[in-house]
């Protein structure tokens, strides 16, 4: 492993620190960005998530595609737990944790707000950071790659109409121009561009320049997450500061939601005797959330310093922490799963 992943909570723990403290300092500095808007998206926040996604995408190979009925039974785990349950169990416990238990807490525009963000993360599930858990768990990388590839062609279908039915419950009125415009712009277009660059430098089946290209990347990538990360908290530092306890309310159940789904899915694994190397990446990924394009969708749709927004970037706060601990117990749980023999 990289010096980054290695020490991933670290590096994020230092760059949320020094947003909130950079967004007081420079309070005008940050409005300055958040002005450089077009169509309500954020110029910086989508170069930069451009920045992180575009490796990634590249890595998607979808003549692997092919290989997804060799071992059908993890990666419809995985779909049916990212888009069939995740995002309405979030929903759920948006509605009635902030509705319900903290509805003397919370004013009523906050509170659907926050409810907003929950969902916008529940229905995306993670890409990026996939690789990093499945390497961390010693997963299979083949298989992790498939798991990424079909993901991201539901997510171009479902990520839309799903976030809109459930906004729509949730009583927000869904800007689907707006909608619509950040999932071409953070998901199809990216994915494109990827298949693209990939097709180019893989010529022949050799992917030589392909691997060489997506290394060098990498340190952008790396660069474009803590970037982000920065923004992202300095965007909300003067919230942060004055309303610390909104951080601890939006927590909570983004706590529960993230332990409560991994249970499901490990549970659901060991149930269908999965081997540890296909066992482990599948629940991280379906646990863990594609939080840049939770939070670029809600800074589209609600506004940079929105509840939403917020929301989202408090999945930030949680989502590294959380999942280091759950790749920690796969790993120490490895003997309750079969493993691959050694060829």
């Amino acid at each position: 492993m990289s010096l980054f992943e290695r020490y991933l909570s670290i590096w994020v723990a230092l760059c949320i620190i020094t947003g909130v403290v950079l967004g007081n300092a420079l309070p005008g500095l940050f409005a300055e960005i958040a002005a450089l808007e077009f169509a309500r998206v954020n110029l910086p926040v989508a170069v930069l998530v451009w920045i992180m996604i575009y490796p990634m995408m590249i890595q998607v190979d979808f003549s692997s595609l092919k290989d997804a009925g060799k071992k059908p039974k993890a990666l419809l785990l995985t779909v049916i737990v990212n888009w069939l349950i995740k995002p309405f169990t979030m929903a759920l416990l948006g509605w009635f944790f902030f509705r319900v238990i903290f509805a003397d807490m919370v004013d009523p525009q906050s509170a659907t707000e926050y409810i907003a963000g929950m969902i916008l993360l529940g229905v995306a599930p993670c890409t990026a950071m996939v690789f990093v858990w499945s390497q961390l768990t010693k997963g299979d990388p083949n298989y992790t790659l498939v798991q990424v590839s079909v993901n991201d062609i539901i997510m171009v279908f479902a990520f839309a109409p799903i976030a809109a039915l459930l906004l729509g419950v949730s009583d927000i009125d869904v800007p689907w121009k707006t909608l619509l415009l950040s999932v071409v712009l953070y998901v199809l277009l990216p994915l494109i561009a990827g298949a693209i660059t990939r097709q180019y430098l893989a010529k022949n089946g050799d992917t030589t320049a392909l691997n060489r290209f997506v290394s060098q990347l990498k340190s952008w990538s790396i660069i474009g997450l803590l970037t982000t990360v920065v923004v992202l908290f300095g965007f909300q530092a003067e919230t942060i500061i004055a309303e610390p306890e909104s951080i601890i309310l939006i927590a909570i159940p983004l706590l529960i939601q993230t332990y409560g789904i991994f249970i499901i899915a490990y549970l659901a694994a060991r149930w269908l005797r999965l081997s540890h190397n296909i066992a482990a990446p599948a629940c991280l990924i379906s646990t863990s959330n594609f939080f840049e394009l939770a939070v670029a969708i809600a800074i589209s749709l609600f506004g940079l310093h929105s509840g939403a927004a917020l929301a989202t970037v408090v999945g930030v706060l949680v989502e590294v922490p959380v999942m280091l601990s759950l790749v920690a117990f796969t790993n120490r749980t490895g003997h309750w799963f079969s493993h691959p023999k050694p060829r």
